[in-house]
């Protein structure tokens, strides 16, 4: 098998350059805004649960034997609770967000530990190991001190990976050019 590159269809281009676009503005928006960006993930993922409880309940409409109570009873718990987090998106923003930070604490402490106590890996390995650590501890203690810093640094980065996503879409759409295997 062989890489070989070939011309990307007309449609495929056009797409790659409109949601690179969009990609584009939407960076631009959750910079502009982080506040509603951490609002907007809290709302989407209420949704998504809301509608997950309901295909839970369906489930166990149609399911036989033990399993169908237990789908029915979590999906009607997994409905009220999404329904409550989308009556109150801020504090399920704000509680997703320290949630996350407690995660990269523990995350942070357990690269410090592996960095240091692992002697099979190389020096630069064990030290890049604690360095990436010490940044995540960093970031959590941050994010508990202030969810608002938190939210507008988290918001940052998310604005920076979408720029850069949008400005390779554009790119690739530009080019017209793919990878294709050839055997």
């Amino acid at each position: 098998m062989t890489l070989s590159e070939t011309k990307s269809p007309r449609w495929m281009r056009f797409a790659q350059i409109g949601l690179g676009i969009v990609a584009i503005i939407v960076s631009a928006f959750v910079l502009a805004f982080p506040g509603f960006t951490l609002i907007t993930i809290a709302l989407l993922l209420a949704v998504v649960l809301f509608v997950g409880g309901i295909e839970r309940i369906i489930t166990g409409l149609f399911l036989r034997g033990k399993p169908r109570w237990t789908n029915i009873g979590l999906g009607i718990l997994v409905i009220v609770l999404s329904g409550i987090s989308m009556a109150f998106p801020v504090a399920t923003g704000i509680v997703l967000l320290i949630f996350l930070a407690y995660i990269l604490l523990f995350d942070g402490i357990s690269r410090i530990i592996h960095g240091a106590a692992d002697k099979s890996s190389n020096k630069a390995s064990r030290i890049f190991s604690i360095v990436a650590g010490a940044i995540s501890i960093a970031l959590s203690v941050m994010i508990i001190a202030s969810p608002f810093i938190g939210a507008l640094f988290v918001s940052i980065l998310l604005s920076i990976s979408l720029l850069i996503v949008g400005i390779q879409m554009i790119t690739s759409g530009t080019i017209g050019s793919r990878l294709v295997m050839k055997r």
